[in-house]
């Protein structure tokens, strides 16, 4: 069974494998702001994912 209140660790892996030189994304080099932009880019993420737990909608 999993535990109530997860906290989410750093992203290390996304934090090292910024993209340099993109003109897309700015690079982000304090990591305080990246965990926070990240965890902000997962809640985003996870709020327009479809769920499918809740069966067939209608349109």
């Amino acid at each position: 069974m999993a535990p109530k209140h997860t906290k989410i660790k750093f992203p290390l892996w996304q934090y090292l494998n910024q993209p340099l030189f993109s003109h897309d994304t700015k690079l982000i080099l304090n990591p305080h702001r990246f965990a926070s932009m990240w965890r902000l880019q997962l809640l985003e993420r996870c709020w327009f994912k479809e769920c499918d737990a809740k069966g067939p909608q209608q349109h």
